[in-house]
């Protein structure tokens, strides 16, 4: 391995091939050739040990010496238990690779299990753990039997399963052989607390980080595309924290688009995006992060009523406020922190969250405090309908449609669930909000448009008459949906909203959140094979861990974004069971 801050042996990848373990308090990415590149502890908008992704120094690599190899990988099913799998020139070795599930939100275990599928194995290790982005490197404490134990800061760390390491330039290494057939363990705890005394049992760590992952993701089969469903809800699951909150990505400042300042930190629960993951999941089943998702939401609307923030740790608490980081970034990038979320009012937000708690009440699982944070949420909405919010794009303040369409679509959902003297005044708003939001945002074409004084059309404008603010039959729903076809889709993906005179492509990539929304757009008019075509082009837009992040570059085949993109797996979810059945009966 390199001279600390080298960092020549461990460039970044591109993104499509790095595969996630995640345990819902933290999540690590791996590249193809076995370095743990990124992993926050010990939860995930803290500092990381692991951030050569973003130029830092700390990394944790496990790879086959031999020098020609070629890489792949996959998942097993229904779980993030990844397998890196190396074919070299003398045989075949795979990696299994887990955060121990269920999680302990202070301690990080990470496993690795070294198995010689075909022939014998020799691979080398490398662990260099730098904690808070390469601020306090690792320092030896103690080393008995094997077992070393480390600080890294704060942290305490302790290191099984290589006893012959040396340390050399910061770092320990070893070389492992593995005869042909059998498996070896690498156990790595990293934590802010004293760490058990007794030491870990791989075998024991594996056994119920197994069984907690095939207890935590259900069978999901009659969708359109079974495994892909399970996979989406297998990452939604690893991104949500025992609190209920789920980070809408497990990394911070990857660029959507190349040295345009478009790069932001993600490990924070998006309200809006929360939501979109709770309506999935209820439109497969009554799944536990339907729960989840109900009772993070509630939790932040009892606490914040008409003054709830579009963004919260896992924890609830507020979104620090961005920073620069001191490291190289990925490239295209500045490295930053933090997010400037908190001076922001999103009000579709607000509308968001009554249609999650509608959906949970149709599989009867909302009690009376979350009938309560319904109830706040209404109240918010009368009381900011008509002030300018940063909408769905968090952009500049404007009265944007999509925002007061889906505060519409959010009334009419949770009235039908609420008792009928609510629920007529709540139907008279939601009547109210789209007359008031007609009056300035129909364009000339009889379409809608994002603002009274933006007449473009907007992708988000599918939404509302998806969720129900306006019947699927109202002729603004179709010329809506024939304009974002025509005006905002190209190659079977779909953008936002058109920038600028240039083409499409060159001004930002296709939102696979918005080609998953096309797809139901097309199955709500009846549009079946349309619906199917964008629904498969858009799940096609990954790498071999099949992760997707927030926008696709078309021109370069490429990812962009922070990785994973929780919104975009709970879209793909709900498309793949949403188009396998007729669309609901309008109420």
């Amino acid at each position: 391995m390199p001279p600390r801050g080298a960092g020549a042996l461990f460039p970044p990848h591109v993104l499509r091939e790095y595969a996630l373990i995640a345990d819902g308090e933290r999540g690590a990415l791996i590249g193809p050739r076995g370095d743990i590149a990124w992993l926050c502890v010990p939860t995930w908008h803290d500092g990381a040990v692991f951030s050569v992704l973003l130029g830092g120094p700390g990394v944790y690599a496990l790879a086959p010496t031999e020098d020609r190899f070629t890489w792949g990988g996959f998942y097993e099913q229904g779980t993030l238990i990844w397998r890196s799998r190396w074919v070299t020139t003398t045989g075949i070795i795979e990696c299994r690779e887990a955060l121990a599930f269920p999680a302990d939100p202070h301690t990080a275990v990470l496993l690795r299990r070294i198995l010689a599928v075909d022939g014998d194995a020799q691979v080398a290790v490398g662990l260099d753990v730098a904690a808070d982005f390469g601020a306090h490197p690792m320092q030896q404490s103690g080393h008995r039997d094997g077992i070393r134990t480390l600080r890294a800061g704060a942290l305490r760390l302790r290191f099984s399963g290589a006893p012959a390491a040396r340390v050399r330039h910061g770092r320990l290494e070893a070389v492992l052989d593995v005869p042909a057939g059998h498996h070896h363990d690498l156990v790595l705890e990293l934590g802010d607390r004293t760490l058990p005394r007794e030491l870990p049992d791989p075998d024991r760590l594996w056994e119920h980080t197994e069984h907690a992952w095939h207890t935590a993701i259900p069978q999901i089969d009659g969708s359109l595309a079974d495994r892909d469903a399970q996979h989406a809800y297998a990452v939604l699951r690893g991104l949500t924290s025992n609190t209920g909150g789920m980070v809408a990505a497990a990394t911070t400042a990857l660029p959507e688009r190349a040295e345009q300042g478009r790069n932001y930190d993600y490990r924070y629960c998006w309200i809006r995006d929360q939501c979109y993951a709770g309506q999935a999941v209820a439109t497969a089943g009554p799944h536990p992060l339907l729960d989840d998702a109900v009772a993070f939401v509630s939790g932040r609307l009892l606490a914040d009523g008409p003054g709830l923030k579009p963004a919260y740790t896992v924890g609830g608490g507020r979104v620090p406020d961005e920073t620069v980081l001191d490291l190289p970034g990925y490239p295209g990038a500045d490295p930053r922190t933090g997010n400037w979320v908190n001076d922001q009012f999103q009000l579709d937000s607000v509308g968001e969250a009554l249609l999650l708690l509608a959906a949970a009440d149709r599989h009867d699982r909302l009690d009376r405090p979350h009938w309560k944070a319904a109830e706040i949420a209404v109240s918010a909405i009368e009381q900011r309908w008509r002030e300018p919010d940063a909408g769905i794009w968090e952009l500049d303040n404007r009265h944007w449609a999509h925002s007061r369409l889906i505060c519409a679509a959010g009334l009419r959902a949770i009235a039908a669930a609420a008792p009928t003297s609510q629920a007529a005044h709540w139907s008279r708003l939601a009547d109210l909000l789209v007359t008031e939001t007609a009056r300035g945002c129909l364009h000339r074409t009889g379409r809608w448009q994002r603002t009274p004084d933006d007449d473009r059309v907007d992708a988000a404008l599918l939404l509302p008459a998806i969720r129900g603010a306006l019947s699927a039959a109202d002729p603004r729903t179709a010329l809506t949906l024939a304009a974002v076809r025509s005006e905002l889709g190209r190659d079977g993906y779909v953008y936002r909203f058109r920038q600028d005179e240039r083409p499409l492509a060159e001004a930002e990539g296709a939102f696979l959140l918005c080609g998953f929304i096309m797809a139901l757009a097309e199955h709500q008019q009846g549009h079946q094979i349309d619906a199917v075509r964008w629904f498969e082009r858009n799940r096609a837009a990954c790498g071999p861990p099949a992760l997707l992040t927030e926008e696709f570059d078309v021109i370069e085949h490429q990812l962009r974004g922070n990785l994973p993109q929780a919104f975009v797996h709970a879209l793909l979810l709900e498309s793949a069971h949403r188009l396998t059945r007729p669309w609901p009966s309008e109420r």
